[in-house]
């Protein structure tokens, strides 16, 4: 078998189970490169920044991969802003959005000194306010607004139409606005939107962007003139299956040109693009069984390692890392959790695999590790990044002791209500 569609060598996977074990996530530096400079290139009429978007992969060795091609970062918490310091990313080059942001979080990223604190809602500007009042330090503050755009997207990962619970209400943005320029410790860089994500069409976008620019000219009416950027975010779609994703050529198109024409700078949030198909996840099948009139495949990874096809109903390609042709048979891919939704493929075709071989779970260098967990005290897995020839070990495997640590099993202290 060659890389092909896998874009591994499979001898190298094979040889990166071995060594570290299974389940393993394998991340490629190379192909995230590709993916940047694409996006990058087809983005060179306007001034632009691309902000990477954290919660897709928030691996310290991914972000460096990003952080050296001269990426921004898309935060969500306070763990992924010292998550995105810590690989080395400048704070000015970081956008801090989020529906929930606590008081204790907003007085770091001020101190921190992030490029745009996006205000999700009038509460929230309390909040700033309070904060960098308390450390006396500017902010540099953005609005992430809700334009009211819909997406054909799963319901789960819609977050631009009317009853979203992310962003500042279209009609609301102007108001917010003038509150900000009131206050002399802020000054406003920018107004933000995100439509969700894995979105296929790029058509939404441009709806969204035309009605970011109606605001940036109402505000501009009304004497605020200190709008540097647009953010029109992240969510383009990737294939993983038989989507028609978007070209990086079609989303400028939908997209610069009439940022360039206001005078803007342009920031935008991919994530799932980036690395999703860099990435695989590695497991060993188990046993084979026969149930119930189906063909079960139980390998070592699950819905605790990946859980998209549990949670979205989403399909991933899987392939078998040992050559030779061998009929294909009708199975469920399933794994050692104890939920009947612990699955990775269902009614899948595949060669006839066997105990003992390794399969490779495509397009899961997004939203896969993150989204892990440790239920049935189950370690999580290991993080591997290639780059050209070479591997390292970019997390360690989790733990049996790692899962216990932090819990107390003799307590010393009692309270009383």
């Amino acid at each position: 078998m060659g890389a092909g569609v896998l874009g591994f060598d499979p001898a190298l996977l094979r040889s990166i189970a071995e060594r570290v074990g299974t389940p393993v996530y394998v991340y490629s530096a190379n192909l995230i490169r590709a993916q940047y400079h694409a996006l990058h290139d087809a983005l060179h009429d306007v001034p632009h920044r691309i902000c990477y978007s954290v919660k897709a992969n928030g691996n310290v060795g991914v972000l460096k991969v990003l952080k050296a091609l001269g990426a921004g970062a898309d935060i969500v918490s306070v763990g992924e802003l010292r998550r995105a310091l810590a690989a080395g990313f400048d704070a000015a080059s970081i956008v801090f959005s989020g529906v929930g942001k606590t008081g204790a979080e907003l007085e770091e990223a001020i101190r921190a000194g992030v490029g745009f604190l996006n205000i999700e809602s009038p509460a929230e500007l309390d909040a700033v306010i309070a904060a960098a009042h308390k450390l006396k330090k500017r902010a540099s503050l953005g609005i992430r607004v809700n334009p009211d755009v819909a997406t054909e997207t799963h319901p789960y990962t819609k977050t631009g139409e009317k009853t979203a619970k992310f962003g500042v209400p279209y009609d609301e943005v102007v108001r917010v606005a003038q509150r900000i320029a009131t206050e002399p410790l802020f000054g406003l860089r920018g107004l933000a939107m995100h439509l969700g994500s894995q979105i296929t069409d790029v058509e939404p976008y441009h709806r969204g962007t035309v009605k970011l620019l109606e605001l940036v000219t109402a505000l501009r009416a009304s004497g605020i003139t200190t709008i540097e950027a647009l953010d029109v975010g992240g969510g383009l779609g990737v294939r993983y299956h038989n989507e028609k994703a978007p070209t990086p050529q079609a989303f400028a198109e939908a997209v610069a040109p009439a940022v360039k024409q206001a005078g803007l700078a342009l920031l935008c949030e991919p994530g799932r693009y980036l690395v999703a198909n860099a990435g695989v996840l590695v497991t060993k099948v188990l046993y084979r069984k026969h149930a119930g009139g189906k063909e079960f495949v139980v390998v070592d990874a699950g819905m605790t390692d990946f859980v998209r096809p549990s949670h979205y109903n989403a399909h991933h390609e899987i392939l078998p890392l040992k050559d030779g042709n061998r009929p294909e048979e009708l199975v469920n891919v399933v794994g050692p959790i104890c939920e009947s939704g612990d699955f990775l493929a269902l009614d899948r075709k595949l060669p006839g695999v066997e105990p003992g071989e390794y399969l490779a779970v495509l397009g899961t260098g997004a939203y896969g590790f993150v989204m892990s967990s440790t239920y049935n005290q189950r370690p999580r897995p290991p993080e591997v990044l290639v780059d050209g020839d070479r591997y390292y070990i970019a997390r360690q495997r989790e733990t049996l002791d790692d899962l216990l640590r932090g819990e107390i099993l003799e307590p010393s202290t009692w309270y009383r209500a």
